[in-house]
């Protein structure tokens, strides 16, 4: 039995520290998850706590202990979404911030801008695939949608980010800053 299987079993019996053990193996994907979706610090670790406190309360309700990371995913999605319903939600950046930035800053803005210029459903595809790691039939499953559709928005996203921000640098490079950027 896999050692995430195990501490469900554990976590579902009442034992806290193996819930505590296993959200350590996902918090960094799950933070960086939520910072892109988000934007906003204060956002990112309410809705993270939220997710925690969601997932500690509902672990009863895993069905399959091998899921787990993609139902905790799914609880983080699900709080970002309601969220960004809940309000307009605009991020501003510090004008005197950017003078004391390097060329990598530089380009991790210039990829938060690019992927805020996509609609939510093209930016959470890129978010899946590069950040959470999930293949096309996951997403496909996660968001409970046909695997074409899933490639198709993959497919348009790179396409808008490649056309309005990445022109002349090649797919290659472009494929580099993606996954770097991310």
């Amino acid at each position: 039995m896999s050692t995430v299987k195990k501490l469900v079993k554990k976590a579902k019996r009442g034992d806290g520290e193996a819930f505590v053990s296993l959200v350590k193996q996902y918090e960094d994907v799950l933070y960086r998850t939520a910072s892109k979706l988000l934007n906003n610090d204060e956002d990112v670790a309410d809705v993270l706590q939220e997710t925690l406190i969601t997932a500690y309360e509902r672990l009863h309700t895993l069905k399959n202990d091998a899921y787990f990371n993609t139902w905790i995913y799914k609880i983080l999605i699900n709080q970002c979404n309601s969220l960004l319903n809940k309000r307009n939600h605009f991020s501003s950046v510090d004008v005197q911030h950017l003078s004391e930035l390097g060329t990598d800053d530089f380009q991790k803005i210039e990829m938060e801008d690019a992927l805020n210029s996509l609609n939510k459903d093209y930016k959470l595809a890129l978010v899946l695939y590069f950040i959470v790691g999930l293949n096309v039939r996951e997403i496909s499953a996660f968001l409970k949608e046909p695997e074409g559709t899933i490639k198709s928005r993959l497919s348009r996203a790179k396409s808008i980010l490649r056309n309005n921000y990445y022109k002349g640098e090649g797919a290659i490079a472009y494929e580099k800053q993606l996954r770097k950027g991310i």
